[in-house]
């Protein structure tokens, strides 16, 4: 229980791969705007991270490397993640057209996000069995989506603040990303048990 708490506490805060580890940042700069689309990306996420989650671990010890194939995990990693892509998009586009119309280019490009193939691959290298992956791939996706919230609402709170012309946009938004990856970095001194 121990270990599930600290897969938990490290994906979602001490390791969260948008402020430590610096994936995914084109959705978490692109997305951050408006917190409705935010929330939408942020559960789009966590679905495509956790279905990839249990569909990759077992795909991965029970195929490929009883069959040495273990060199083609990217490739079939890649397949699997574009497939429940292509899912969310469906279902997205079917039950909440502005939400798709909002999220853009940025839904599809899920398949080609870093985190999703990083948490995979950390998956089955990591030598986590099925539940801890499963457990790390939804805490990676709610850490995702915890640090776009937030994103989204400093963002929101900056349009009615005065900032340097220069600095509008993109700009602030890397520097709001580096203070949020400092705050962050102070979890990383946190000691469970």
């Amino acid at each position: 229980m121990l270990k599930i708490f600290s897969i938990i506490v490290s994906a979602v805060f001490v390791n969260n791969f948008v402020l430590s580890r610096f994936l995914g940042l084109c959705p978490f700069i692109g997305i951050s705007k408006k917190l409705d689309v935010a929330v939408g990306m942020g559960i789009s996420m966590t679905f495509v991270v956790t279905m990839s989650s249990i569909i990759t671990w077992p795909i991965y010890h029970f195929i490929l490397v009883p069959f040495g194939l273990e060199y083609l995990n990217i490739i079939s990693f890649i397949l699997i993640i574009a497939c429940f892509v292509q899912l969310v998009e469906m279902f997205v586009r079917k039950f909440n057209p502005l939400l798709y119309k909002a999220l853009g280019i940025y839904l599809p490009l899920i398949t080609c996000n870093c985190v999703v193939l990083f948490v995979t691959l950390l998956n089955v290298q990591g030598e986590l069995n099925f539940i801890e992956s499963v457990i790390q791939g939804f805490s990676a996706g709610v850490g995702f989506a915890l640090a776009l919230v937030l994103m989204t609402s400093i963002r929101e709170k900056l349009e009615m603040a005065k900032i340097p012309g220069p600095l509008k946009g993109v700009p602030i938004a890397f520097i709001i990303a580096g203070l949020m990856s400092l705050a962050f970095l102070g979890f990383s001194g946190l000691t469970i048990g």
